[in-house]
């Protein structure tokens, strides 16, 4: 490495003299001024210091993150190097398709096979497919696991492939823990240490993940935030990853959190405060007296939802709670020095008397505010203290109603009879209850607190409801392991929260079927069911497709509200239920002390769990290492041309070593016309495959039965599913389709319904190109790059909304499609367009630059046209290049080929 700037300096570690790249010269060069620098910056600072010289990093873009400012230049683009890539199984299994399929494309350029391999770090963790299909028993893992394995044994034989045929790759085999507790507890190491052109080099870990929590690990003081699966792809085959240097909004902590009050409280609270001040693109970094009050779990939790609040990271600096939680964790005592060390000597190490950074904006919390809330019906942000839970739910109800149910009242309900119990369903009753999702599974102190609320309440013989279907999803084994040092394990299964598996379950929608006479019941009479998860996500049927209100909580309040069974009672103020003597318990009665909870802590969680847990954590078992790997001439992947799961994909066919010349587009019809927060959910589902729908019916016609359908999440790997699925959410609704929700459309001009799928099939036979109307906050929620390859599979060429979320306009343009926001003052209600006209979209061709105006018009059936302007949300140079060659796959295909 290059050493321009005269930084790089040895220092004494425990694996040996290391070279550091410090960043106190560049002060003494009176480049920048160290203390006003957020830590998140000064992060990015030594990346681009670290490889300056080394291809695409230059001295000018050391120069431009030294000279950041609170309102930095928009204008300047600075190339980023992670050190790690991870994955997950729903992202990384189309993630290993592409690397294949760009192994078969690559050969057809002349080019060596060999090339297109990671050239950094990558971890991929199964967790996303195991799904809740038995629950409430001892045996539910084990069936649940086996079930996963059955289901899934063609991804995971290319899985293994790829485990063998790629150097820097490595699989956290099934039934291991969610991707970012194994990260957070075990792969992120605060500082690396790598051997580099013979030299040992000491640096800070930094990250891109193919999920958008990867956010979570920020809590350990790591810079890393969720990318495309395409962006992911690149920056594993040694591409940078290019941004804006972004602006750095500081929240200020002060105070501690009540008693009552729990991390979920706090970052409920956060997620609602960061989204009505704007965050979406931004840094957010935590600072202030109330930092040193959070352990490092707390700070875990709000990291992980920076997604929901809409920033990129949400940043938390190395301090002394970071080295204690790599103690706790059962990290090398050589790690926790090295970390303690290279943190201090490059400026990033924040103590309680280090002067506050400037920041763009600051936001203010006093901790003692927050009070217990849960969220939803439908979004993470929209938070209401639990005090006013009941009411809530009583006001979203008639706008959760099925559209066209007939109900004879406004509030429903019916008898059932399951398992021999007879109970009455009804309007609010809660039909899932699960504690499940990497953002507090991570977490001792609330996981103990909801073991030691269901001890309380098993002393008082209270019991879960029998209509409640309960679930316990760990995100690691320690999890188990310190419930059952703690003596909670038996309470928690008592109230039917047994381990189902450690994985994503239900927060993915992964939640399995509802007992046959509740769906039943659901169905026939129109209900509104509830869920209550301990996850980051409730969108529109993203939890199980029958539950129309989802509400997110703590891992305590899903205990409470098992036993509630009801979000129509007030557990702040009625009875959950009566203890032996009839006397009625209330929430109050079963709420442990912060004391139960620290005592609980300091007796259970030890480091010889992590030790014991992740000891082998690449092993898998013997079901595992005997899936059969097919590697062919030249380390290819043999496709199998009769699975369903995994498909080579059409994204290189025909792909020359230039690309063709743009060209405007012409002509273009809307495929759908949408509304505001349009969810990558909406786009791509991950959860059932509807038995109606056209993916179903390529199933079917390919052998494969209604029960063996499996998720969306899980066939991600072929794209004749994956297409005939986007937007085929049930709950999304198209405007050109009044009254309906689902994947329906008109075709245009003829204005026969019919699916989406078969519309964009009949307008690629006639050659139309596509386009989709949209509102604000445009693929908001999980990176999904399948929202943006379905898109562009269906023929569509541009999105025109008023605002994106961050990871969903880039993955539009790596694969090919343009992002266009309407003006600032316009939207298409405001522009009256109804999507029935078409579209000419000119400028394209030629002059494109970054943040252009591109004109559009519209022309209406009787002849009218409509004129206006939208802005190209192609923000850099590298990403118009991206653009330029149809995506950034094929213009890294193309690079590599040519070296």
């Amino acid at each position: 490495m290059t050493n321009p700037f005269n930084t790089r300096t040895t220092i004494d570690l425990p694996e040996g003299k290391t070279a550091v790249y410090r960043l106190s010269p560049l002060a003494e060069q009176g480049m920048c001024d160290l203390d006003k620098l957020p830590f998140s910056i000064r992060v990015l600072l030594e990346n681009v210091l670290r490889h300056a010289g080394n291809g695409a990093v230059t001295e000018d873009h050391v120069v431009s993150v030294a000279g950041w400012k609170p309102q930095p230049d928009r204008r300047a683009e600075i190339p980023f190097m992670p050190g790690r890539v991870v994955l997950q199984d729903f992202t990384g299994v189309p993630a290993v398709v592409d690397l294949a399929a760009m192994r078969d494309a690559i050969l057809g350029l002349g080019g060596d096979a060999a090339r297109i391999n990671p050239l950094v770090q990558t971890d991929l963790v199964i967790d996303h497919s195991v799904q809740v299909d038995f629950s409430g028993s001892p045996n539910a893992f084990q069936l649940n696991v086996d079930k996963e394995m059955e289901r899934n044994r063609e991804r995971y034989a290319l899985l293994r492939w790829a485990q063998q045929a790629f150097e820097n790759f490595r699989v956290v085999p099934p039934g291991t823990g969610i991707v970012h507790q194994v990260n957070l507890e075990y792969l992120g190491s605060v500082v690396r240490s790598l051997e580099v052109n013979g030299d040992r080099v000491a640096f800070p870990d930094t990250l891109v993940g193919t999920d958008s929590h990867t956010t979570m690990i920020n809590g350990l003081g790591i810079v890393g935030w969720g990318v495309g699966g395409i962006e992911a792809e690149a920056v594993m085959l040694g591409q940078p990853y290019f941004m804006q240097l972004p602006e750095v909004v500081g929240m200020k902590l002060e105070g501690q959190l009540p008693e009552g009050a729990t991390a979920t409280d706090l970052v409920l609270v956060v997620t609602q405060m960061l989204r009505e001040h704007g965050v979406v693109g931004r840094f957010v970094e935590y600072f202030g007296p109330g930092l040193a009050t959070l352990g490092l779990a707390d700070r875990a939790t709000i990291a992980n939802m920076s997604p929901e609040y809409g920033a990129t990271i949400g940043f938390f600096p190395v301090d002394e709670e970071t080295i204690r939680f790599l103690a706790r964790t059962g990290r090398p005592s050589e790690l926790t020095e090295r970390v303690e060390k290279v943190s201090k000597e490059l400026s990033l190490f924040h103590t309680a008397t280090a002067p506050e950074p400037e920041y763009s904006n600051v936001v203010e919390l006093d901790l003692s505010s927050v009070e217990p809330s849960i969220s939803g019906p439908r979004r993470p942000q929209d938070r209401i203290p639990l005090t006013g839970a009941s009411k809530a739910f009583a006001t979203a109800l008639p706008s959760l109603v099925p559209t066209g149910a007939t109900r004879s009242q406004s509030r429903a309900a019916t008898a059932v009879k399951l398992n021999g119990t007879k109970f009455e369903l009804a309007d609010g009753s809660v039909v899932i209850a699960a504690i499940t999702s990497c953002t507090n599974t991570s977490n001792p102190s609330v996981m103990l607190g909801a073991g030691l609320v269901a001890r309380n309440a098993v002393a008082k013989g209270l019991t879960s409801k029998p209509w409640v279907k309960t679930s316990l999803a760990p995100g690691s084994k320690v999890v188990t392991d310190y419930l059952k040092e703690a003596g909670l394990m038996d309470d928690l299964e008592t109230l039917g929260f047994h381990v189902v598996g450690y994985g994503c379950t239900t927060c993915i929608g992964n939640s399995g079927p509802l007992a046959e006479p509740i769906a039943e019941a659901i169905q026939d009479h129109g209900l509104v069911a509830a869920s209550v998860l301990s996850g980051n996500r409730n969108f529109e049927a993203r939890v199980h497709p029958m539950v129309r209100a989802n509400y997110l909580a703590s891992p305590m309040l899903v205990v409470a509200y098992a036993i509630a069974g009801s979000m129509d009672l007030d557990i702040t103020s009625e009875p959950l239920g009566s203890d032996k003597e009839g006397n009625p318990v209330y929430l109050k009665d079963i709420w442990p002390s912060p004391q139960e909870i620290s005592e609980a802590l300091s007796k259970a969680v030890k480091p010889e769990m992590f030790h014991k847990e992740y000891g082998e954590v690449f092993q898998g078992n013997e079901t595992w290492r005997a899936l059969p790997v097919s590697t062919g001439e030249g380390g290819k992947f043999v496709w199998d041309p009769l699975s369903t799961y995994v498909a080579n994909p059409p994204f290189f066919v025909g792909m020359g070593h230039e690309p063709p010349p743009l060209t405007d587009i012409q002509g273009a019809r809307v495929l759908a016309s949408l509304g505001d927060t349009v969810t990558t959910d909406h786009i791509s589902p991950a959860g059932a495959i509807p038995k109606d729908s056209p993916a179903a019916r390529w199933l079917m016609d390919h052998g494969v039965e209604q029960t063996d359908f499996n998720t969306f999440g899980s066939r991600r790997g072929n794209h004749e599913v994956m297409m005939r699925g986007t937007f085929g959410n049930i709950r999304i609704r198209n405007k050109l389709v009044a009254g309906k929700e689902g994947n329906w459309t008109v075709h245009l001009p003829t204005g026969n319904e019919m699916s989406v799928y078969d519309a964009a099939m009949r307008y690629q036979e006639q050659n139309t190109p596509l386009l989709v109307l949209a509102g604000k906050e445009y693929g908001t929620g999980s990176s999904r790059d399948w929202a943006a390859k379905g898109t562009a599979l269906l023929g569509i060429r541009a999105v025109l909304a008023q605002s994106y979320e961050r990871i969903h306009r880039s993955n539009l343009i790596g694969m090919g499609v343009l992002p266009l926001p309407f003006q600032a003052d316009e939207n298409a209600e405001s522009l009256r367009l109804d999507g029935t006209e078409t579209y000419d979209i000119a400028g394209i061709a030629h002059g494109l630059t970054p943040g252009c105006n591109l004109g559009i018009s519209a022309t209406r059936a009787d002849g009218t046209k409509i004129e206006f302007k939208a802005l190209v949300r192609l923000d850099t140079s590298v990403e118009v290049e991206y653009y330029r060659h149809g995506g950034i796959l094929q213009y890294v295909l193309r690079q590599l080929s040519r070296s």
